[in-house]
């Protein structure tokens, strides 16, 4: 019984390592992902500032062939 107890109590402590390493790991990815997004808004931003917002015209697409 001893014996049991002890490999329930061992296999309940690499549990949770294991869960407090998974949990660290989430937190990283999320801190990426956080960055990520912001870059994306900040390219974005820059896109929108570089690209003029002229009012196109569709005769304007047509090839010169038509």
């Amino acid at each position: 019984m001893e014996a049991r107890l002890n490999e329930l109590e061992a296999k309940l402590s690499f549990a949770e390592d294991l869960i407090e390493e998974l949990n660290h790991a989430v937190f990283r990815q999320q801190e990426q992902i956080d960055r990520m997004q912001q870059q994306m808004r900040l390219l974005h931003q820059q896109i929108q500032a570089v690209t003029p917002e002229e009012a196109r015209d569709l005769r304007d697409e047509i090839p010169p062939h038509y």
